[in-house]
């Protein structure tokens, strides 16, 4: 039964700092201010979108979120990239822009990932050849050292109450 919903409109983070935030989004992704929210007068959160329309990530200051969430080291979301190439290319513009990133990561069968950390610590995952997809399932195992290994069956059904 489809629900009739489409996509993700966005994801929300919280920032320490919403101007420098808002400019390094930008500069990274390429990203264009679609909205601001005011809270009497004052700019309290900002959405940045993809020019064609593809995704989205608002940012709130974290002082005014509910709970003053820290997600530092980790990865809210991931954004899918058409290649493993294109994660290359964004390795590069870090590098331009002088953004730390801890390069492409060969997963083998599951793919590619890059993550880079935003000004507050919280980590973008990009990720290209993801087997992951609908009417399939994929289980990854990391082990101690970090290395995936892979299974085909699930292992929490939703059945265990």
């Amino acid at each position: 039964m489809a629900l009739g919903l489409v996509r993700i409109r966005h994801v929300k983070l919280p920032v320490t700092d919403l101007r420098h935030s808002v400019a390094w989004y930008q500069a990274l992704l390429d990203l264009e201010v679609a909205a601001e929210f005011c809270e009497q007068g004052s700019v309290r959160g900002v959405q940045l979108t993809a020019p064609d329309g593809s995704f989205a990530i608002a940012l709130r200051e974290r002082q005014y979120c509910a709970s003053k969430p820290d997600l530092s080291g980790f990865d809210v979301f991931a954004l899918e990239a058409e290649s493993v190439a294109a994660l290359h290319d964004l390795v590069a513009r870090c590098e331009r822009l002088g953004v730390a990133c801890g390069g492409v990561q060969d997963r083998g069968e599951y793919g590619a990932s890059l993550d880079i950390a935003d000004p507050d610590g919280t980590v973008l995952r990009f990720l290209a050849n993801n087997v992951i997809g609908p009417g399939s399932f994929f289980g990854v195992d990391v082990d101690a050292e970090g290395r995936p290994s892979l299974y085909g069956q699930p292992r929490l059904t939703g059945q265990d109450g």
